[in-house]
């Protein structure tokens, strides 16, 4: 089939594959949500006391071990080879062709294809140590120029194999032996909904019949958290883990250090009916910006309305069609305001009305893992006939103006959900699904 007839080739979601703070699994991860069980505590990886209380989002459930019984059996010896990032994201793909049922001896290999969104990867300082001593003099002065004879050949084998970005998708597609398109997006917290979306487009263009996508991103990192705190507006209130991240809420102090993976196995519809799959969703439309004001820096309310507008048109819907919003909700006092904003912007005086959550108070803020985490939060809370609810959202701050789900799912009535996310630099990604 050509890619000018996309129109009329229909996409829905047929696995989910998750590995979170609250959960491996649909139905763990689901529980979790619904008890309002949250995922953040203090870490044990290593010493996280440069971050306010020492606590994020950790997935303590995932270890070597863990992902070795995770991986088909023809990559397990590779677990030593894959950064957290990357095993996170292979062992999200590998439940989620299981959760699918693909008969993998049965398809047509050349028409599954991966799209899979990470964040930059980065070396821990311990796999650095030794490396950076060996180029030191007695005053322990660094030079250059012994690196590449002294420095380099203490660094661990196929270090760089281990940490590259575009690893989560040579790795899910190896496993899978999807011969189809392959591609990695890195673009921090919007590179789930835009692999998903650039995924969804490759089904309709007829370039595929079955996508692997999703993201993956482990930020409770050594590095990492010194990035995260210089980035973006850290919970500094951390006394009680549970609730140190509160989105919308009028207290709201921050994020915290997340970690996670989800993958998505979609389909063309006629495809998953022939096999008997089990439809979870249904792909309607989405939409990615990225906008800067004329001062060049990042106009986040901007961006954000613009994608949102942009994947409801794509989806040929209006606002009042939307059941619930699932909105990035940081928990930081300027990134909430600016997000809700910008709905205010699209919806007008029906923001006040339309159920808006935030997910992130559960786990953190893992970056590109979490729009597909929250994504499948909404489909699996819709195939249960309601909305998730935002955790530690007690005081509602009346100056978002939002209409946040708290306290208790939601009955949903309008199974259309809008899935949005956004970045620091000012990119924006929407996707828009209907639960089935």
């Amino acid at each position: 089939m050509t890619g000018d007839n996309h129109n009329s080739r229909q996409v829905v979601v047929t696995g989910l594959g998750i590995i979170s703070p609250v959960g491996i699994g649909r139905d763990p991860f689901w529980e979790s949500l619904a008890a309002g069980k949250s995922g953040i505590a203090q870490v044990e990886m290593f010493d996280c006391s440069i971050l306010p209380g020492g606590v994020a989002g950790e997935i303590k459930e995932f270890t070597d071990s863990t992902a070795r019984k995770v991986f088909p059996k023809a990559q397990r010896k590779s677990v030593k080879l894959m950064c957290r990032d990357i095993q996170l994201g292979v062992a999200s793909a590998s439940l989620a062709i299981e959760d699918a049922a693909l008969p993998l001896d049965d398809i047509d290999h050349s028409r599954m294809g991966v799209e899979f969104g990470a964040n930059l990867m980065l070396t821990p300082p311990d796999t650095l140590k030794d490396p950076n001593q060996a180029c030191l003099d007695s005053e322990q002065q660094f030079h250059f120029e012994k690196w590449g004879q002294e420095g380099l050949g203490d660094m661990e084998p196929l270090w760089l194999l281990k940490y590259l970005p575009n690893m989560p998708a040579c790795h899910i597609g190896i496993a899978a032996d999807a011969r189809g398109p392959n591609n990695s997006l890195t673009l921090e917290d919007a590179s789930a909904n835009l692999a998903i979306r650039e995924a969804s487009s490759i089904i309709r263009r007829g370039w595929a019949d079955i996508m692997i996508t999703g993201a993956t991103g482990a930020r409770v990192h050594p590095v990492k958290a010194i990035h995260t705190l210089l980035w973006h507006e850290f919970a500094s209130e951390a006394a009680n883990p549970l609730t140190c991240v509160r989105p919308f809420d009028v207290n709201r102090c921050g994020t915290a250090l997340g970690e996670g993976s989800c993958t998505l196995i979609l389909e063309e519809a006629e495809h998953a009916r022939r096999r008997g799959a089990n439809v979870l969703g249904t792909f309607l439309g989405a939409a990615t910006t990225c906008v800067c004001g004329p001062d060049g820096k990042p106009d986040i309310r901007r961006a954000v309305s613009a994608a949102m507008r942009n994947a409801l048109s794509s989806a040929d819907l209006e606002p009042g069609d939307i059941g619930h919003i699932n909105a990035h909700g940081l928990g930081g006092r300027l990134s909430d305001l600016q997000e809700a904003r910008a709905i205010h912007d699209v919806f007008g005086d029906a923001a006040a009305n339309v159920p808006v959550v935030g997910l992130k108070g559960f786990w953190g803020n893992s970056g590109a893992g979490d729009g597909a985490l929250e994504l499948a939060a909404s489909l699996l809370a819709l195939r249960n006939g309601v909305v998730p609810f935002t955790l530690n959202c007690d005081d509602p701050d009346p100056e978002c103006g939002l209409n946040v789900v708290r306290g208790e799912p939601l009955a949903a009535g309008n199974k259309v959900v809008m899935n949005l996310s956004f970045t620091r630099v000012g990119q924006a990604s929407v996707t828009i699904f209907r639960g089935e």
